[in-house]
């Protein structure tokens, strides 16, 4: 049985349960992308289960205006995340120390284009670990999440001017990151001159 849209998929599943497999057909594979990036795969499992018991248990509170359910379900994911907030910030933490350590010298291009992508993605790790974490949120919900302004706006009940103001203020802390990893970069080519 396939039905056009999610809200009518929820509607019949508070009197056919079975029908409630559906949404997890549609949209489980890209909320385990986003969870398995934000809190690495051994948690992307639970946080996926944890997400579609939480949103059948909250079938009734299920706004029916909306026709697509992945900013609800994004929005359950994002808050089951927090809980594993401390696993990501340790992510970071080792991404950022694995990326910002010196390497050893060496005069191949392809060691060299390593070292610049770990340093880069270093300097990333640890600008998403500095920022407040509803901005770092917002910009995975974004980038990972693949959600509209819309679509993070109603996942985190706010108003879509909130979410342009955090992704700015993310794109900027990113910038300064990647300005950075650029200055350093010019810098090397200078003395190498």
């Amino acid at each position: 049985m396939s039905t056009d849209t999610d809200g009518e998929i929820i509607r019949l599943a508070r009197d056919n349960p079975a029908v409630f497999g559906e949404l997890y057909d549609r949209h489980a594979a890209g909320l385990y992308r986003y969870a398995a990036r934000r809190a690495g795969e051994f948690a992307a499992d639970d946080i996926i289960a944890d997400t579609f018991l939480v949103a059948w248990e909250r079938l009734e509170s299920y706004d029916h205006d909306h026709d697509d359910a992945r900013p609800w379900l994004f929005g359950i994911a994002t808050n089951l995340l927090r809980r594993h907030h401390r696993t990501e910030a340790r992510m970071l933490k080792a991404a950022a120390k694995a990326g910002l350590r010196d390497s050893v010298a060496d005069e191949s291009d392809r060691v060299a284009a390593q070292t610049d992508a770990l340093v880069a993605t270093g300097l990333i790790a640890v600008a998403l670990k500095s920022m407040p974490v509803i901005d770092r949120d917002t910009l995975l919900l974004y980038a990972w999440g693949d959600l509209t302004y819309e679509g993070i706006a109603a996942a985190m009940n706010v108003p879509i001017g909130t979410v342009r103001s955090r992704l700015n203020r993310a794109r900027r802390t990113l910038r300064s990151a990647l300005d950075a990893v650029q200055l350093a970069d010019k810098g090397e080519q200078a003395w190498t001159k």
